[in-house]
Order: structure tokens, then sequence, then C-alpha cells
């Protein structure tokens, strides 16, 4: 696993006119404030945050979300799973559901001292994590997921193993608790249905929750969350944790829905103009779908951005201009509604906000920082680069 060390750049000696583009963004400035906006929530909400990793897999972004200091985390790999391990990191739930070759893995974790939870939804899962606790003489903590909204995996609230599933884990000393995901909540488009959606949620762990206890078993983490209703809960009440990830970035499609605003993205792609097709109204750039990922999250919303919206290199957006097409290393910019389409020589670089995060920082091996509270006189000057780590 290659895990290296971010590095700092001398004061001005790199602006976003001056790295080869396309290559990621973030914004110091937003980062902080969507993740402080969500930590004060949950302090609000009387549980602890446990943030998703998986969309930044950065040891730097984490370093955010802890102050510096090594915070529970989510991981969706366990290849994120060591490589947060391998930085001081032993509070981890790897919230993906497992089978039984990553389990050596999942072990050499634990013999390290690290609290890692797996997630399971079957008695076959739950048989062959009891067994291969008691070979190797280690419990390993297990949550069973709960299908709140026909999203994915889990098990329904009432579903009628679910009572055998946890005393099978139980009896192997593995049983740690119930975690849900709404993931339906991405599709929720006003502010009633996100907060429907974080009721349901929290209703569905809390009932799976006392149906275990009711059969006499200890439920010890009762654990909910995506990003709309981290930010749309009003009552955690049974909870004891609260997950979600690409908060910290945000995207089009969180803007989409309404669970933040444009000026909360994070993330951008800086890209390049290289050519012009003026008889079919078409700006073209060096940023397609491998620099912005396929992801076209947004064109069931209301107003579909194509594959991002488009500002210039401080971040202003520009009316009208969206990346409406993608080939694997080509970006087309086009107007709609009636825009003017701007006059942008070639070698003019400016800034793409995408559909999601997730897919889009998966195409970069790592992120050039700014600062949008900083006063710039041209370029914003680059603060740090920031790695990614790598093995995922």
């Amino acid at each position: 696993m290659n895990t290296p060390a971010s590095t700092t750049l001398p004061e001005a000696a790199l602006t976003l006119a001056d790295p080869d583009t396309p290559f990621a963004v973030v914004d110091l400035h937003r980062a902080r404030r969507n993740i402080e906006r969500l930590a004060a929530r949950a302090g609000r909400l009387g549980v602890a945050l446990r943030p998703h990793v998986k969309t930044a897999k950065s040891l730097d972004v984490a370093a955010l979300l802890g102050h510096g200091t090594p915070c529970p985390v989510t991981v969706s790999t366990l290849a994120e799973a060591e490589a947060f391990a391998d930085a001081g990191y032993t509070d981890i739930t790897y919230a993906v559901g497992i089978d039984p070759h990553k389990l050596p893995r999942v072990l050499a974790l634990l013999r390290r001292g690290v609290r890692l939870r797996i997630l399971l939804d079957s008695s076959e899962q739950a048989a062959f994590v009891a067994e291969a606790a008691r070979r190797a003489g280690l419990p390993i903590p297990a949550q069973i997921e709960i299908d709140c909204d026909g999203h994915r995996g889990g098990l329904k609230p009432d579903a009628p193993g679910l009572p055998e599933i946890g005393r099978v884990l139980h009896e192997a000393g593995c049983l740690d608790g119930v975690l849900t995901h709404a993931g339906e909540s991405y599709h929720a488009c006003t502010a009633e249905d996100r907060r429907l959606a974080a009721k349901n949620e929290r209703d569905s762990a809390v009932a799976a929750a006392a149906r275990l206890r009711a059969a006499g078993l200890p439920v010890t983490t009762v654990s909910v969350g995506s990003t709309p209703t981290a930010h749309a809960a009003e009552d955690l009440t049974g909870v004891t944790e609260l997950r979600a990830g690409n908060y910290v970035f945000f995207d089009l499609v969180m803007a989409g829905l309404g669970v933040c605003g444009l000026d909360d993205l994070a993330l951008s792609v800086v890209v390049t103009v290289i050519g012009h097709r003026p008889e079919y109204g078409w700006i073209i750039t060096d940023g397609g779908w491998m620099a912005l990922s396929r992801d076209r999250g947004t064109a069931a919303q209301a107003q579909d951005q194509g594959y991002g919206l488009v500002t210039d290199l401080d971040g202003r957006l520009i009316p009208g201009l969206v990346m409406t097409a993608a080939s694997q290393e080509h970006g087309t910019l086009t107007a709609r509604d009636g825009a003017h389409l701007p006059d942008l020589p070639v070698g003019t670089r400016l800034r793409v906000l995408p559909n999601h995060a997730c897919a889009t920082a998966a195409q970069h091996r790592g992120y050039h920082v700014i600062d949008s509270a900083q006063p710039a006189t041209k370029a914003p000057a680059v603060q740090a680069r920031w790695n990614r780590i790598s093995g995922w």
C-alpha cells in the first residue's frame, strides 16, 4: 500500500495556471466548512459521527475530520482499512458485505489492535464469520445490515431470520450491532422527502436492534447514515452513530437535491480549452470522462447538469456553460437556455464542478489544494498537494 505524505508548497510556488491539465482541485475553505457543518449537527443530535472516507480516499482529508487526530471512520474496501490502519486509525467499519476470502485480511487487522467491524446480511455469512472467529480464537466484530428502503443489500427489520443470525454471531462473540444506509435518499428531491427518509432510516435500525434485544442479544452499535439523511435527521433517539462521506466535498447531485448549495462544492477539475467547433456551438477541452467520470447523476433531476457546470479559474460560474458531452480525453462545452457561448481562446483554463464527487475523485491520484478564503490577485495559489491512497 503506497500512502505517500502530502506535499506542502512554498508560498506562491504554484497556481492553478501552472500544472498540466486535467487535475483535481480541493478548496480547503469549503471542505472545512462542510465538515464543521455536519459535525455540529451530529453534536446537536447527540450521536457520534463516523465519516466515510471512500470519497476522498485521502489521509490529508481525513486529518481534517479529526482535527489531526485519527477519528472513527467508515471504509468501502479492505485496502482503505489497511491504509488508514497504517496511519494510526484503529476504529474502522468496513461497510460492504463480507465474503470468506477477505477474512484473513480482517483477522490480520484485528491482531494489530484495529477494531475493525465487518458487515453481513445472511445466515451463510454469519456461519463462516463465527467459524473463522472460533478457529482464530479472536472475535470478529460484525454488524447486521438492515434494508430500510429497498436499496441494495440488507435484511428488513422484521425479517424472520434476523434473531437467528444475531444469535450465531453472539455465540461466537462477534455480534456488534446493526447498520443501515438510506440509499434511496439520493432521489429525495424535497426537504420533506429527506426528513421522512431520515426518520425511516432511524426507525428501521432501531426496530431491528429492538428485535435483537428482545431475543436476549446485546446490541452495542446502531449505525445509520447517508449524506442526504445526515443533513435532514431531526431525531436520532436510539441511534449510536451517524455515517456520511460525500458531504466533505459535496457535488451537483447533492446541490440538485437541495442538501447543499453550489458554493459548498469543494471539488472541481481544472481543464484547458483545446479547440472550437463553432458550427456546432462547441468548445472542446482536454477533460473527458477520464477526468470527470461517466457519472450522469443529475440526469434524473429537475435540472440536468450534463457532465458538470463550468466556472472560471477563480471558481465563478460562467452563465449557461455546461459540459454536455465527454469522450475519454475530450470534454464538450455548450451553452444552454439561450446563453451566449463565451469567447474562450485555446489555452483558457476552466474548472468543472462534477456530478458525483466520489466518482470524479476516483479518476485522480491526488488533489491540488487551494483556499478560497485567501485573497488572490492572480490564479488561485496551490497551498499543497494531497495524495490519495492507492491499491484499492
